[in-house]
């Protein structure tokens, strides 16, 4: 990559390639002529998290679920510096990675995403499996692999968490392993699935229910062993062997080095309601390390995959009007619904108009997640795949 002459407009930097980042970059190269985009994101694969669960599966292909960067940013006018954004100097609006490289740039995009938190306690980092990654998938059917070649039942799996990550995974395991082990789901509050609607709760309860998954409600983890997890609960404090604990518990925003320093909120950097940091206003920050100060628990944007989507496709229109001299828009998040996976072949959706569960709405929601799939190619692509084949 070669930094622009001296005279020419500083690049608009992109950092992070997750759902916000890829949107905001990929959105906004379609505006002709604008200055160049660099998209700084250290892996070389884009992850459609959402359908992890049928990558681990065998349910899709690679190519679905996590296509290279160099494939959909082909012909886009973007250039993907596969580095690390090491810290960001606001005033001389400056980015070092890694590497060591020192860019320039005119706006600023920051939307580097979260990671597992394990909030200090004991065990979880050495210990335990994660399901975040595409790099998390292989130790995960290893341990898998290895579960089936046991005598049947006398193994058993600790999913820590009952949000959306943990029940789909509890869901698909199951499933997966067919008898060959247990999967008990530990969860500190008092229902699984919280923020979830209230049809897609109710259908994850069947679903689990119906596979044998054994839910500890108002159970917290204590600490984790190779073997052995340390719990206390409504019963008071033991231990559970496990052949594998999987954590799902929480995530924590991943914000590089800033100066000057900012004050967080709620851990993760205030922005005005067009995105934009208060005193910096080329810099816009989205998904997992943005919040509105403003907002309650309520009104609040979801960190979740569509509010980051949609948050990427408003950046690019907030880069292109501040290119233009036109004044900052408000971010409004459209809530499009919910959809779950519940297993293989089994989902459950509230939204789009539907309120559905069974093999129907698991279609539903592959072919939509596919047809949302940045690079619309590849998306068609992948649904066209999907629908011709077995």
């Amino acid at each position: 990559m070669t930094p622009p002459a001296s005279g020419q407009v500083q690049p608009i930097v992109v950092i992070g390639g997750g759902f916000a980042g890829l949107s905001s970059a990929l959105a906004f190269s379609r505006l002709h002529p604008r200055p160049p985009v660099v998209l700084i994101e250290p892996r070389d694969r884009f992850v459609f998290v959402p359908l992890l669960y049928e990558l681990m599966s065998g349910e899709l292909k690679g190519w679905e679920v996590a296509p290279d960067y160099a494939s959909l940013l082909q012909g886009r006018g973007i250039s993907h510096l596969q580095d690390r954004a090491s810290s960001i100097d606001l005033d001389a609006r400056s980015v070092t990675t890694a590497s060591g490289r020192a860019l320039q740039y005119s706006q600023l995009v920051l939307a580097t995403g979260a990671q597992p938190e394990d909030f200090g306690i004991p065990g979880v980092r050495d210990n335990a499996l994660n399901f975040h990654t595409l790099s998390d998938l292989q130790p995960l059917q290893e341990r898998l692999q290895e579960l089936r070649r046991r005598p049947s039942g006398t193994s058993n799996l600790v999913i820590a968490g009952a949000g959306a990550t943990g029940v789909e995974l509890a869901c698909k395991l199951m499933d997966l392993l067919n008898g060959a082990a247990t999967v008990q789901v530990v969860e500190l509050g008092d229902q699984i699935l919280p923020r979830s609607k209230a049809f897609n709760r109710e259908q994850a309860e069947i679903s689990l229910k119906k596979r044998g998954v054994t839910i500890h409600l108002n159970t917290r983890v204590d600490s984790v062993s190779a073997t052995s997890v340390s719990l206390s609960g409504p019963q008071g404090s033991y231990q559970q062997n496990h052949d594998g604990l999987i954590w799902t518990a929480g995530s924590r925003p991943t914000i590089p080095d800033i100066s000057p320093k900012l004050e967080l909120h709620q851990g993760r950097l205030p922005v005005r309601e067009s995105l934009r940091l208060k005193a910096y206003p080329d810099v816009l920050a989205l998904g997992d390390i943005a919040v509105n100060p403003k907002a309650d628990e309520l009104s609040g944007w979801p960190h979740s995959a569509q509010a980051a989507i949609q948050q990427g496709q408003f950046a690019a229109k907030e880069l292109k009007a501040k290119l233009q001299g036109r004044d900052a828009n408000t971010f409004v998040f459209k809530d499009l619904g919910e959809m779950l996976s519940l297993g293989i072949g089994d989902a459950s959706i509230t939204g789009l108009g539907l309120t559905l569960s069974g093999p129907l709405a698991f279609k539903l929601r592959r072919l939509t997640y596919l047809t949302r799939l940045p690079g619309l190619s590849l998306g068609l692509r992948a649904a066209g795949a999907w629908l011709v084949g077995p």
